[in-house]
C-alpha cells in the first residue's frame, strides 16, 4: 500500500504492472485506504491525560531542552484539484488550490495529531484557533510554533523582535528544535509523493488519503523503518516543500 501511494500516477501504473485494469486497482485502494483510516485514532493520538503528558514532557526533555513542551505544530499545504463548489476558497498565496493541513509532531517524530479539512486561503493561526488540539491542550502543556501564531499558555512562539542575549537566545533555542516538522514533512513528502504534487483523486477521497499517508507514517516510525532520503535521496529534491502564511 505505502509503494501505490508513493506515486502520483499509482493506479495506472500498478494497473500495468499487475495485467488489471485501472478501475480494478481504483476499487481495491480505496479497500485499503478506508480499512487504514478505520485505524487512525490507534495511530494518531494527541495526549490527554495528566499521567500521558508528563510522559511526553519526559521524554520531550531527553532529547531537547524546552521543560513543558511535548510537540511541535505546523501547517503544510496539499496540493489538490480544485473543488467545484467554493473552489476559490482553496486557492493559496501563490495561487495554487490547497488544503492547509495543520498538523503536531512528539519527540519521536510520530503525527500526534492532524485537522486536514480547511481551504488552502485560509491562515495557520486560524487553523490553531478553531483546533480540537488547542482545546485540548490549553493550559496543561506546550507545543511549539513559528511566527505565524500568537503566544498562548499552550502554544509557545518565538519573539517577534527580540532583543540581544537572552530573547535572541531563545528564539535559536525555539528555532532548533522545531526543525522536528521540516524533517519530518520531508520525510511524509518523500515517503508520499501523491501529498507533494497534486492529490488527484476525487474530492471525497483527498482526505482519507491524506490521513492514510499519516497513518502509514505513524507505523514505519513505530517500525523502526529507515527514512526515505537515506536509501533514495535526489540532490535535486527540495527540501521541507511545503508552504507557510
Amino acid at each position: 500500500m505505502k509503494i501505490c501511494l508513493r506515486d502520483p500516477g499509482y493506479q495506472q501504473c500498478i494497473g500495468q504492472e499487475l495485467g488489471v485494469s485501472q478501475a480494478t486497482v481504483s476499487r481495491t485502494v480505496d479497500r485499503v485506504v478506508n480499512s487504514i483510516v478505520a485505524q487512525s485514532n490507534e495511530w494518531i493520538m494527541f495526549l490527554t491525560t495528566n499521567h500521558e503528558l508528563m510522559k511526553a514532557k519526559r521524554i520531550w526533555q531527553s532529547m531537547y531542552k524546552f521543560p513543558t513542551a511535548i510537540s511541535v505544530i505546523d501547517c503544510t499545504h496539499i496540493g489538490i484539484l480544485k473543488p467545484n463548489r467554493h473552489g476559490d476558497e482553496y486557492i493559496n498565496r501563490k495561487g495554487k488550490a490547497t488544503l492547509n493541513v495543520q498538523v503536531t509532531f512528539d519527540a519521536r517524530e510520530t503525527f500526534t495529531s492532524v485537522e486536514a479539512s480547511w481551504p488552502g486561503s485560509v491562515h495557520d493561526s486560524r487553523i490553531w484557533r478553531n483546533s480540537q488540539t488547542r482545546s485540548q491542550l490549553i493550559s496543561k502543556a506546550n507545543v511549539l510554533g513559528d511566527d505565524g501564531y500568537a503566544i498562548e499558555p499552550c502554544l509557545i512562539t518565538p519573539f517577534r523582535n527580540p532583543t540581544p542575549g537572552a530573547e535572541i537566545n531563545y528564539n535559536k533555542l525555539l528555532k532548533q528544535e522545531r526543525a522536528i516538522i521540516e524533517r519530518c514533512f520531508g520525510q511524509l513528502k518523500r515517503w508520499f509523493p501523491i501529498l507533494q504534487y497534486v492529490c488527484c483523486v476525487k474530492w471525497e477521497n483527498v482526505l482519507k488519503i491524506i490521513i492514510a499517508c499519516i497513518v502509514l507514517h505513524n507505523v514505519a516510525k513505530s517500525l523502526g523503518d529507515p527514512d526515505i532520503e537515506l536509501v533514495e535521496q535526489d540532490p535535486d529534491e527540495d527540501e521541507g516543500n511545503h508552504e507557510n502564511d
